[in-house]
């Protein structure tokens, strides 16, 4: 399930691009708040930042409820738990195309654009003042409702590939999935 939502995170960010038209993105970093609401109305709430590099270098840092960074390069993803003392280092199923994204969305009013990716819709809430993403909103495979707030959002920035390397300390467990 951890690792649908990485995919959808990706989708996320890289339709992003999509609907504000920014073809030439290097960077970009923002807060987000994610909130996912099961059938049952219990809601969780995720806080932290992304940054992201078109070189397909990303890190999400979730800062609550628990710590944890997810570095994804292409096809491939590091899930760092500090609090559990280990990470994750798994090869995703497919690399993302992002042509296919970018080719993908559809606006459907002023600030208001849709996209499907594997047989799931994404509505994306641009601002009309800014034309910066604030909203992705979609149902997960698990019918769960997902909304994904972006804020402080900063493109095409110097980003240090730094961010974005990771190694483990030495009294971490090692998974390879």
């Amino acid at each position: 399930m951890f690792y649908k939502m990485i995919f959808a995170f990706i989708v996320s960010f890289t339709m992003l691009n999509a609907t504000t038209n920014i073809k030439n993105l290097e960077s970009f970093r923002a807060d987000f708040t994610q909130s996912i609401k099961s059938i049952n109305d219990k809601i969780i709430e995720y806080k932290g930042e992304v940054f992201i590099k078109n070189t397909g270098k990303i890190l999400w840092k979730y800062k609550t409820p628990i710590e944890k960074n997810v570095y994804i390069l292409n096809d491939f993803a590091i899930v760092d738990e500090p609090e559990l003392e280990q990470a994750i280092y798994t090869q995703l199923q497919s690399e993302i195309n992002i042509i296919k994204l970018l080719n993908t969305s559809k606006k459907i009013n002023e600030n208001l654009y849709i996209a499907n990716i594997d047989d799931t819709d994404y509505l994306i809430e641009s601002s009309k003042d800014t034309n910066e993403i604030e909203i992705i909103k979609y149902k997960d495979k698990l019918d769960n409702s997902v909304e994904i707030k972006f804020e402080n959002q900063v493109s095409n920035k110097e980003i240090s590939d730094d961010i974005f390397k990771f190694t483990a300390p030495e009294h971490y467990d090692i998974i390879r999935k």
